[in-house]
């Protein structure tokens, strides 16, 4: 562009120094400002505008010399002024230019994807982080739709995600993109929604972070919760042997007497075949129910991945309940319940959410088992609470729990039992975080603890 340059601020002199009568030619110099800003910094374009308005001015007084006329003199006026407008618009052009360089190299320099697209998904900008975690450069992702060309995987619906964009100017969440490799990358999004002076969208900044590492992580530690909460279960499950073996011998008995009863009636010299009848129910209803509680204990000693479903935590209670209604009996504690009159859906592993209550009714009648009070009692309540969560508590009259401790309570290692690991109530923790509640202890105004925990309510269509 220089030369070009230079070749027509000559030709532009010539023609104004030898055809005076051509007008104001000299105003052409701007063309050569504009093609200097092309090929020059700063400096170079002010020594052009600098240049062009000094051979205006020397074809000037070389046409004209000490007799110029009043026009002639007012078109060189005209012509200098509007080289130097020229020369300070391109100026700040440059300045702006430059500016804005700069802050997209700044924007290179992060290790996020940043794009950003138009309304309709097309790529305009594709900064290097972008480059870097999905395999394509600029070049060959401009004017092609992100969305295709990602294989997005969105956490919910694309226009029901972009009304959440346009109401708010905003969007967060998690996406699924297919790199150039083939391969997947988790990433953590981030939508910003630029619009004009009339708030009409104009497009969208993209910032993504690669989580992928961090999401295998988490299931790295959500593998080692699993295998943690199981040793417990069947610790637990130890523990429990004598209430289990109770609780299976109750309908094994029951299932005898009804034979033997049944005989009686079939041996009568007139078979009363009603209640033979009568007592072959009886069996099979306490075979059913020697069959569920054989299938509950199952259940907590096996292995497996957590299965998230829908789950009535009314029914989480009296499953649990099944299991430790011998250690009720046989410390001599008083069990009242007062279930929610409805039911109460949350979504959740059915085994883990009896761990947790078994890990805080066993830790409740073990309070009240070394305390010396002649009023042993434990209530379990289910409840809709004030944040519209199903809340359980488990309410005993022990001898309570110190604030100091308290406080300690469901970390890990912490106990305040001296043959105690510190891990039940660690786990109980563990088990509620990963079903999105809380789980927290509150002293009891009558003596004892109050333990507590909340899930978030699902409604039983939103299941479905």
């Amino acid at each position: 562009m220089a030369p070009l340059a230079n070749l027509l601020a000559a030709g532009i002199f010539a023609v104004d120094t030898l055809d005076p009568f051509a007008g104001s030619v000299s105003v052409l110099y701007v063309v050569v400002v504009l093609l200097a800003s092309t090929a020059f910094r700063r400096r170079g374009i002010v020594f052009c505008s600098f240049a062009c308005v000094g051979l205006t001015v020397l074809s000037f007084w070389l046409v004209h010399g000490h007799e110029a006329s009043g026009g002639a003199l007012s078109r060189c006026v005209m012509s200098i002024a509007t080289i130097v407008i020229t020369a300070l618009l391109v100026l700040k052009n440059q300045s702006t230019s430059t500016d804005l360089s700069e802050k997209a190299e700044l924007l290179d320099l992060t290790h996020d994807a940043i794009f950003v697209r138009s309304m309709g998904g097309l790529i305009s900008y594709w900064n290097r982080g972008a480059e870097a975690i999905y395999g394509w450069s600029a070049e060959q992702t401009a004017g092609r739709s992100t969305h295709q060309l990602l294989q997005t995987v969105f956490p919910a619906r694309l226009d029901e995600i972009n009304r959440e964009l346009l109401s708010s100017n905003r969007w967060e969440g998690e996406l699924v993109h297919t790199k150039r490799d083939g391969s997947v990358v988790v990433v953590s999004s981030r939508w910003s929604l630029k619009t004009d002076a009339d708030g009409r969208p104009l497009a969208v900044l993209e910032t993504n972070t690669d989580i992928s590492e961090r999401r295998r992580a988490e299931t790295e530690v959500l593998k080692a919760q699993a295998e943690l909460a199981h040793v417990t279960r069947l610790t637990t499950l130890g523990e429990l042997t004598a209430s289990i073996a109770h609780e299976v011998n109750q309908p094994l008995a029951g299932i005898v007497m009804n034979g033997e009863a049944c005989l009686r009636w079939m041996d009568r010299d007139k078979p009363d075949l009603d209640e033979v009848r009568s007592a072959v129910k009886r069996s099979i209803a306490d075979a059913q129910r020697a069959s569920d509680i054989v299938h509950r204990i199952r259940a907590l000693s096996k292995k497996g991945d957590i299965q998230m479903a829908l789950v009535d935590m009314n029914e989480i209670v009296n499953e649990s309940l099944t299991l430790v209604q011998r250690e009720f009996v046989a410390n001599r504690i008083t069990l009242k319940l007062d279930l929610a009159n409805r039911a109460l859906p949350a979504l959740g592993d059915r085994i883990q959410l009896q761990q947790l209550l078994i890990n805080l009714l066993i830790n409740a009648i073990q309070a009240m088992a070394s305390g010396n009070s002649d009023l042993r009692e434990i209530l379990v309540t289910t409840s809709i609470d004030e944040s519209n969560q199903a809340n359980v508590r488990v309410q005993d009259t022990g001898p309570g729990i110190d604030p100091d401790s308290a406080r300690q309570l469901f970390k890990a290692f912490f106990t305040t039992k001296a043959e105690g690991l510190g891990m039940g109530l660690s786990i109980c923790r563990s088990i509620v975080e990963s079903h999105g509640g809380r789980v927290w202890i509150e002293p009891n105004p009558g003596g004892g603890a109050i333990f507590q925990f909340s899930l978030p309510r699902v409604e039983k269509d939103a299941g479905s």
